[in-house]
């Protein structure tokens, strides 16, 4: 049996989808393994890709929030197998920019297109869709379009799915689910994103 190839999901309404993901990510480069991620619905500046640009090379990470498209061109997400990474800049103090679902669905749909061509490329081992789910919740993407990409990605391929909402079909498919619940949150003390920490 392949050490790689299973389907994984991160849901829930707690903080920490991400961040496990990112977490299997570091994990993973250590094991020698290429990681490549794709974020629906986000733009904008992180840690984790100013991480990745700097020093883990095993690690791509592409945002296709319709902010980000538009600033960095459509082309830098045509998959060459070599990849680019050129962060948003911050807008209006804002580090992560959601827009109305409408404005979102065509950027969702060519996320969801490029990581078909992701899985099928030969030249990664872990794929982690992160914000997938929050699309698939708000009717961005279907959930056929997904249940299929799972089909037809090679078996050595690792699947990781996170946001929160995770429809049941999706569980029902993965191998691992872990629902992360929300206990407690600084953000109901008026604690806003913290650099470093959030984001």
């Amino acid at each position: 049996m392949s050490t790689l190839g299973l389907v994984q999901v991160f849901t829930g309404n707690g903080k920490g989808k991400t961040s496990a993901s990112l977490g299997i990510a570091l994990r993973a480069v250590g094991q020698g393994f290429k990681v490549y991620m794709i974020q629906f619905l986000k733009s904008g500046d992180t840690g984790e890709l100013f991480s990745v640009k700097k020093y883990l090379p095993n690690i791509k990470i592409v945002q296709f929030g319709k902010e980000a498209l538009e600033e960095q061109q459509v082309k830098i997400f045509q998959f060459d197998g070599e990849g680019t990474i050129k962060p948003v800049g911050p807008k209006n103090g804002k580090y992560y920019i959601f827009l109305p679902d409408r404005e979102e669905q065509e950027p969702s749909r060519r996320a969801l297109e490029h990581a078909f061509h992701v899985a099928n490329s030969g030249q990664y081992d872990i794929l982690i869709l992160d914000e997938i789910n929050n699309a698939l919740a708000k009717g961005l993407v279907t959930i056929e379009e997904v249940l299929k990409l799972i089909d037809e990605k090679p078996d050595s391929v690792e699947l990781i799915l996170t946001g929160r909402d995770c429809p049941e079909e999706i569980r029902e498919r993965a191998d691992l689910v872990s629902d992360i619940r929300e206990v407690k949150h600084p953000f109901s003390k008026g604690i806003l994103a913290r650099r470093g920490i959030d984001y």
